[in-house]
């Protein structure tokens, strides 16, 4: 792994296949670090001929922290999304954006294929409404244009999302996270347990940021949706989401993938919202192709 610095900021990243080849760069979601990204997926696509590199948003993992941004006030953020306020956040996902594109220019990629999940996705929808010319191609994966109409998530992904370890302490953060697995994880490409309890406590360890978190949950809470630009953008696209997401509905995929023109839509069954080995699997054969039809 290794460091640079984009937008003024210091990202962590890891690359994996000769940089010669087509670089496809993997966006991760909310308080998901780079380690997220299976490193047999990555292997996957290098595999095919790519380059993969993944990265740690800021905020996150290893990247640079912003905490002289403080933490947001998330009661008044929603305050002012209902109201029709000006929301006051640390920065925007516009600015996580202008950061790949800062990454990209410091690898000295002139364009490349863009991977994003959750909020991922919506960076890369962003990549490729602000960046065009810096995108081979556009996968956005659990994702959604941020359009307001558009199903909550259940009632159970809600209430976990906005609960909290019972303490700071290593164990009740892993605790937590099985947790949360349990309810917004893929039920078709569930996580074998221990691996999972390995996993998170292997993230925990490498860095715990929980304000980090709050910082780029309230960067998504107020994006605007890109309902009205995502029509402009001719990215050759790939939409991925699954049936049984409770946090993303599949709506939410359905409505990118109508978005976009020319778009495909890949929905899975038994996909919830999570990364499990055996997930990206299943992942890895519906994006290859893609990928490989727009070098």
């Amino acid at each position: 792994m290794a460091k640079l610095i984009s937008n003024n900021l210091s990202l962590e990243y890891e690359s994996f296949g000769a940089p010669s080849d087509p670089t496809v760069i993997l966006i991760a979601g909310l308080g998901f670090q780079l380690i997220d990204w299976p490193t047999e997926f990555c292997e996957a696509i290098a595999a095919q001929n790519f380059h993969v590199v993944r990265f740690d948003n800021r905020d996150i993992g290893l990247s640079q922290k912003l905490e002289e941004k403080g933490i947001p006030d998330m009661v008044r953020l929603m305050q002012q999304l209902q109201t029709g306020e000006a929301p006051t956040v640390p920065y925007h996902l516009s600015d996580m954006a202008a950061d790949v594109a800062g990454l990209m220019d410091g690898l000295e990629i002139d364009a490349a294929h863009m991977v994003g999940m959750s909020m991922g996705g919506m960076i890369a929808q962003l990549m490729a409404i602000f960046y065009p010319e810096k995108l081979h191609s556009l996968t956005s994966i659990m994702s959604s244009s941020g359009n307001r109409h558009l199903p909550p998530s259940t009632p159970a992904a809600t209430s976990v999302l906005m609960s909290a370890p019972a303490s700071q302490a290593v164990e009740d953060v892993v605790e937590f996270g099985l947790q949360v697995n349990d309810v917004i994880g893929s039920p078709g490409f569930r996580w074998n347990r221990d691996a999972l309890k390995d996993h998170i406590r292997a993230c925990v360890t490498r860095n715990y940021s929980p304000s980090g978190y709050l910082r780029q949950y309230a960067a998504v809470m107020a994006s605007n949706p890109r309902v009205s630009e995502l029509p402009g953008v001719t990215t050759p696209t790939l939409v991925i989401h699954g049936k049984d997401d409770p946090l993303v509905p599949y709506a939410a995929g359905e409505d990118t993938a109508r978005l976009i023109p020319d778009a495909k839509l890949e929905l899975v069954d038994g996909m919830g919202h999570d990364l499990s080995p055996a997930l990206c699997v299943h992942l890895a054969d519906l994006l290859i192709p893609h990928l490989a039809a727009n070098r």
